[in-house]
């Protein structure tokens, strides 16, 4: 098995539950393109991409300090930014 180390780019020291916005990435596993496909410059998302397009949605339903800002779902991951209050 193979692990690979990522630089850590979180600020030390700085509490991520404090009020702000915060830009997220969350990637599939192995970055296999699970949630659709680029068509003309245009995503087009499949059953999965939907899936995960409505679980966005859900997060203030389960987090009601937090605010969904712009998003956008990419064949293998999803950028976001969220507003903790």
């Amino acid at each position: 098995m193979v692990i690979h180390h990522r630089k850590q780019i979180r600020l030390k020291k700085y509490d991520y539950s404090d009020a702000g916005w915060y830009f997220v990435t969350i990637c599939t596993k192995d970055r296999q393109e699970y949630f659709g496909n680029i068509v003309d410059d245009k995503m087009v998302l499949n059953v999965y991409g939907i899936n995960a397009e409505h679980c966005w949605f859900e997060i203030p339903k389960h987090f009601p300090n937090l605010e969904l800002d712009e998003f956008q779902i990419m064949p293998n991951h999803i950028h976001g930014i969220v507003v903790i209050r």
